[in-house]
């Protein structure tokens, strides 16, 4: 594994690779696939989410728990599912709360590339997963690593929103530093949950107010309409 199409990360990363968890994390994974396991996302996507949004501009992060476990959902972005794919529960009522806070309509597939590609860092606590299997490669390694991306966006970067949705991203985000960032809090917007105060949270706008106030411009939430 490495980080040779994120470039911008690597100073800050490259030495977690040697790194006596990122090795067995890494065996684990050859060892899987191995015996013919299939793993999600595609082995060139485990590092998207980086790839797709250099650290110099980062201006909003998502924390997500895990990756999609069926088969072409996921690609390296949380809550972000391939083109021709579903809407997943969660993302339909994340548009749901994009609609009450800021007039967009929902869009008409799961694909938030374009998010990325504005500086909103979609990073899963879990970079991989087996298929069929939730949760089946928590606990290997990835919790540290991406607790290190964490880490080096709250120390590098100036100015970013940090949207913790649910108890896991909250504790996951506790080392953020809340004068030098802007950390909003709900509960997770899954159809579980959302209706206990994601609805209604207007943190896409309260986002945007502040990028705007710190000179950073604001992120067009509204997805762009796939061709075909």
């Amino acid at each position: 594994m490495t980080l040779d199409n994120a470039p911008s990360w690597q100073p800050w990363l490259d030495a977690e690779f040697t790194q006596p968890y990122m090795v067995q994390l890494t065996q684990f994974l050859q060892q899987e696939k191995n015996v013919q396991k299939h793993i999600y996302p595609p082995e060139h996507q485990w590092f998207h989410a980086l790839e797709a949004t250099p650290l110099d501009r980062v201006r909003v992060v998502i924390i997500g728990q895990d990756p999609y476990h069926q088969p072409n959902q996921a690609h390296g972005l949380c809550f972000s599912v391939q083109p021709g794919i579903k809407t997943p529960p969660s993302l339909v009522n994340i548009y749901k709360e994009l609609h009450s806070d800021l007039g967009i309509e929902p869009a008409r597939h799961g694909y938030l590339e374009s998010w990325a590609q504005q500086g909103v860092l979609l990073l899963n606590a879990v970079l991989t997963v087996e298929d069929s299997k939730a949760a089946s490669h928590q606990g290997k390694g990835w919790e540290r690593f991406t607790d290190k991306v964490i880490t080096t966006v709250n120390e590098q970067c100036e100015h970013v929103v940090f949207l913790l949705w649910g108890s896991y991203a909250q504790k996951k985000g506790a080392m953020i530093d809340t004068q030098r960032h802007l950390v909003l809090k709900s509960v997770h917007p899954s159809p579980l949950a959302a209706y206990r105060g994601f609805f209604g949270c207007r943190h896409f706008s309260q986002a945007n107010d502040y990028l705007s106030a710190q000179g950073r411009g604001l992120i067009e939430w509204q997805l762009p309409a796939l061709n075909g």
